[in-house]
C-alpha cells in the first residue's frame, strides 16, 4: 500500500513538472511570436519595401524571436529583467507595440491614406502641436532634423514624437496603477532576485535596500533626462557629419520609438526597484517585530 502511494505521488510530481515545462515552452513560443510580429509590423504595413529590406527585417525578427524564446523557456536567469514578475515586461511590450503600430499607421497616411490612418495622423498632429512648446521634449526632438529639412519633414517628426511620447506616458501611468492595484511584488509570491534582476548582485557590498533605492533614483533621473539629452547628443555628434534627416518612414518610426520608449522603460525599472526595496524593508521590520515579541529565536 505504501509503495503504491509512493508511486502515485511520484507520478503526480512528474505530471506537474511535465505540465510546467509544457506551459513554459508554450509561453516562450507565444512571446517569441509576438516579438517577431512587433519587429515586422512596419515592413508589413508600409508599402514600397524592397525585397532586400524585407529579408533583413525577417532575419532580425527571427533573431529577436529566437532570443526571446531562449530567455523564457528556461527557469534560470538570462538577460531579460523582471522575467517572472508580471506585469512589468507585459506593459513594456504593449508600450513598444502600440508606439510602433501608431507611428506606422501615421506614416502610411502619407503614402496610402485610409480612414484609420487619416484619423490617427490627425490625432498625432494635434498631440504634437499641443506638446510643441519651448524646451518641451517634442520641441527638442525636432533638433535631430537636418538644417535643411522642409516644413513637412519637421511636422512629421513633431507628430511622431508627440504620439510616441503620449503613448509612453499613458503606458507608464497604467504601469503605476497596476502596481498599486496588485500590491506588486508582494502578491506574486517569493520574488527571486537572481532571476528577475540578473545584473544586480546582492552580495557586491553595502546594504541591499540602499543599493536598490540608489539604483531606483538613478533610473528615474535618467528616464526624466533622456528625452532632453538624446536630441542634444545627436546634434553634437552630428557636427562635421550629415545630420539625421529622418526622411524615410522606417527610420522615423524606430528612432521616435526608441526616443520615447527608453525613458519610459527606465522610469518603470526605477519604480520597480523602489517597490522591491520597500518590500525588503517591510519584511525586515516585520521580522524585527516578531523577534522582539519572542516569535523568532536564534
Amino acid at each position: 500500500m505504501i509503495g503504491a502511494r509512493t508511486r502515485q505521488s511520484t507520478a503526480s510530481i512528474r505530471g506537474e513538472k511535465g505540465r510546467e515545462v509544457v506551459s513554459r515552452l508554450a509561453g516562450a513560443a507565444l512571446r517569441a511570436f509576438l516579438v517577431m510580429v512587433l519587429v515586422a509590423t512596419p515592413s508589413v504595413l508600409l508599402p514600397g519595401a524592397g525585397s532586400d529590406g524585407k529579408q533583413m527585417v525577417a532575419l532580425i525578427a527571427l533573431f529577436a524571436g529566437a532570443l526571446t524564446f531562449a530567455e523564457y523557456k528556461t527557469p534560470y536567469p538570462g538577460l531579460v529583467e523582471f522575467r517572472d514578475a508580471p506585469p512589468f515586461n507585459r506593459v513594456r511590450f504593449l508600450i513598444l507595440f502600440f508606439t510602433v503600430f501608431a507611428l506606422t499607421v501615421i506614416s502610411k497616411a502619407s503614402i496610402e491614406p485610409t480612414t484609420l490612418s487619416t484619423l490617427v495622423s490627425a490625432l498625432g498632429l494635434l498631440i504634437g502641436h499641443a506638446l510643441d512648446f519651448p524646451y518641451s521634449p517634442v520641441r527638442l526632438a525636432t533638433l535631430m532634423m537636418a538644417d535643411g529639412a522642409s516644413e513637412l519633414q519637421v511636422i512629421a517628426v513633431r507628430t511622431a514624437a508627440g504620439m510616441a511620447y503620449t503613448i509612453s506616458a499613458i503606458g507608464l501611468a497604467i504601469f503605476v496603477l497596476l502596481l498599486k492595484l496588485k500590491s506588486w511584488p508582494s502578491t506574486t509570491g517569493a520574488f527571486n532576485v537572481w532571476v528577475n534582476l540578473p545584473t544586480f548582485d546582492p552580495t557586491a557590498g553595502g546594504d541591499v535596500v540602499s543599493r536598490l533605492e540608489r539604483d531606483a533614483r538613478i533610473n528615474i533621473a535618467f528616464g526624466f533626462l533622456l528625452p532632453f539629452l538624446i536630441p542634444a547628443v545627436v546634434k553634437i555628434g552630428s557636427t562635421g557629419f550629415e545630420p539625421l534627416t529622418l526622411t524615410t518612414p522606417q527610420t522615423l518610426i524606430w528612432t521616435m520609438t526608441a526616443w520615447a520608449f527608453l525613458p519610459a522603460s527606465l522610469f518603470m525599472r526605477g519604480i520597480a526597484m523602489g517597490k522591491i526595496a520597500a518590500m525588503i524593508r517591510d519584511k525586515r521590520r516585520l521580522a524585527g517585530e516578531l523577534a522582539g515579541e519572542g516569535y523568532l529565536t536564534a
